[in-house]
């Protein structure tokens, strides 16, 4: 049995009813519609008499009266609810939706829940034909719905998530003598799923970018898990570290269908060898003195894709005047991509190289980039 009073709370406690439209939420709506063919698609929430809807298309309606919504009887289940042709249902055929404007004959929605459980919403998708869902697809249904959830936490929470991950970015970064180190992250959102870091031991500068894929708060406790294992047992070598870390996504987050991207590299702040581990990242270069760029190849598979000896050392030398760079691949939506290289040069030539991060990250915050931007330089200057 539903508590509604408790239910009320919850949904008033996420602080999202008669907002302004979320992105984020629209996206998802957009996709589900993408994936089921279906001409409505509806993220709802169902406030004390009347259902209010935080995202749609196909409808034009942004509220209507909760009892006879089709939701309602949605949030008072655990599951999916299908119905093939409300038509032709005892229960659903004398429905004004059905018997009305628009016509509906087709519904399937998953409930939404609040953080402690409760049931606020839904996400559905309705048509005006019979259609049906098989195991797979009420499966995908319910994964979207559970990533609305994800958007809907409480806006305090995201702000101190983003205050935490922030806090465990670099502070200082190393600057050993002969080289510099520039580096900086833009997350799309409140919390990022990329993450950077470096760190100096034994003449030797470890260098980490990681690309978690997803945005939000669940990519974002990935990288910081990624951030945390790398930092752990440092005197470890480089192939090492990253196997281990490998070894333990793969057992704890392999049945999520996650996977994180990753360049980590050592630069030997005396002789200049770089010796790296690329796990499906495949964004770093070496910038030459000349002005040539020279791309390092993937070494591998990204990480917890469950492959064993997935990865492999590669290595390049860094010489005076050359530049280590990695990157995310939000920067790629930042760039003309018919010349990046082109663009980057000319963005270099304007800013310099420890500019030309900052530029990077400017514009990543003025266009409100669609995905987290992380950038990291390292210059070998004698």
């Amino acid at each position: 049995m539903l508590d509604e009073e408790s239910r009320q709370r919850a949904l008033d406690a996420l602080k999202v009813l008669d907002t302004p439209p979320d992105e984020r939420v629209d996206r998802i709506t957009r996709l589900a519609q993408q994936i089921f063919g279906v001409p409505m698609v509806s993220v709802n929430l169902l406030d004390r008499d009347r259902q209010w809807r935080m995202s749609e298309i196909g409808i034009g309606v942004k509220e209507v009266p909760r009892a006879d919504a089709f939701c309602e009887a949605t949030i008072q289940q655990t599951g999916t609810l299908v119905i093939e042709d409300a038509a032709q249902d005892a229960m659903w055929a004398s429905n004004p939706f059905v018997q009305g404007d628009p016509h509906l004959r087709f519904y399937a929605g998953h409930p939404l829940q609040a953080p402690c459980g409760e049931h606020v919403g839904t996400l559905c998708m309705l048509d005006t034909k019979p259609g049906s869902l098989d195991e797979s697809q009420r499966e995908l249904l319910k994964d979207l719905a559970l990533w609305v959830q994800t958007e809907l936490a409480h806006q305090h929470e995201l702000d101190h998530a983003a205050v935490v991950q922030r806090a465990l970015n670099p502070r200082d970064l190393p600057q050993p003598a002969g080289f510099t180190v520039t580096a900086g992250s833009a997350p799309a959102g409140s919390v990022s799923g990329d993450f950077h870091d470096v760190t100096l031991r034994d003449g030797k500068l470890r260098v980490t970018l990681a690309d978690v894929m997803g945005k939000g708060v669940g990519a974002g406790i990935i990288a910081s898990a990624v951030r945390a294992s790398m930092r752990t047992a440092p005197e470890r070598p480089l192939l090492t570290a990253v196997a281990e870390i490998d070894s333990i996504l793969e057992h704890d987050i392999g049945d999520l269908h996650m996977f994180v991207t990753l360049f980590c590299a050592d630069v030997d702040t005396v002789s200049g060898e770089v010796s790296y581990v690329d796990g499906g990242h495949s964004l770093s270069f070496i910038l030459r003195a000349d002005g040539s760029w020279e791309h390092l190849n993937s070494t591998g598979l990204p990480l917890a894709m469950g492959m064993d000896d997935a990865h492999r050392l590669g290595t390049v030398q860094l010489n005076p005047g050359d530049a280590l760079m990695s990157c995310s691949d939000g920067l790629l939506d930042l760039l003309d991509l018919e010349d990046p290289f082109g663009q980057v040069e000319q963005i270099l030539a304007e800013f310099g190289i420890d500019g030309a991060v900052e530029e990077a990250l400017r514009r990543a915050v003025a266009v409100k980039a669609a995905d987290d931007v992380s950038v990291v330089v390292v210059r070998r200057e004698s």
